[in-house]
């Protein structure tokens, strides 16, 4: 298929031959083909959500525990990677595909997150955080900065070590602080955080952030489901929420 060489940045890996010969490509039931690719991306470790038409004839896209991938309609050849429109400013139609996805975990969480409240408040982002990430210090040590331009920040938890790690210890502790606003800035201010086991949501919170692209921290989520993957001083977060307006 001439439509699966889109680009360098895309890996194309051949995953194996039909397992169900009952139901082949050409099969125009569209609830038998995404049977097929949920049960072949299964076999890798992909839990499927949801499988759409992608802006490519021929071609899948799938929304997974791990992300947008996309595959052809039989499930024959597997792609990850970016999808952009050349047309329209290359606009990331990949990003694009995960926006209703965030937007419905930012409800869904919106009473476990750390909230840092802009007085005047204009706009609302959702921030994947890390105790541990130089970049998400400085974004917490600016915290005046954006409350000051309207900005309000609510916290999820993304240890990027993953939930075994030490860090993921550390961020546990902050949201099973009693007041955890406190605790957060000084967790970040490099102080070791002491606070007894709690039932939280950290670890529903860092599954929630790789099913929708996040790699590294901070990881932004504006409030239109937009993502910004890495720091934003003020002033041009700012400018970036206007723009979404």
């Amino acid at each position: 298929m001439k439509i699966l060489n889109m680009t360098a940045i895309i890996a194309i890996v051949a995953l194996f031959s039909a397992s169900n010969p009952a139901v082949s490509a050409d099969k125009t039931d569209k609830q038998a083909q995404d049977a097929v690719i949920k049960s072949k991306l299964l076999k890798i470790g992909l839990t499927v959500n949801e499988v759409q038409d992608s802006p490519i004839p021929g071609l899948k896209q799938v929304l997974t525990s791990r992300g947008v991938f996309y595959t052809s309609v039989d499930g024959q050849y597997f792609m990850a990677g970016r999808l952009f429109d050349v047309e329209n400013g290359m606009q990331n139609l990949t990003d694009l595909a995960l926006s209703d996805l965030r937007l419905e975990g930012v409800e869904k969480y919106k009473d476990s997150m750390i909230v840092f409240p802009a007085k005047e408040q204009k706009h609302v982002i959702t921030v994947f955080t890390d105790t541990t990430c130089t970049y998400c210090k400085k974004m917490h040590a600016q915290m005046d900065e954006y409350n000051d331009l309207g900005i309000t920040v609510q916290y999820l938890a993304f240890p990027r070590g993953g939930m075994a790690s030490q860090g993921a210890n550390q961020i546990q502790a902050v949201w099973c602080s009693a007041d955890q606003q406190k605790a957060m800035t000084e967790a970040k201010a490099g102080q070791y955080i002491d606070a007894p086991n709690c039932n939280t949501k950290v670890a529903e919170h860092y599954n929630f952030g790789i099913s929708a692209g996040v790699t590294g921290t901070p990881a932004i989520i504006l409030e239109d489901g937009q993502f910004i993957g890495g720091y934003k001083p003020p002033s041009a977060l700012l400018q970036d929420l206007q723009r979404v307006q």
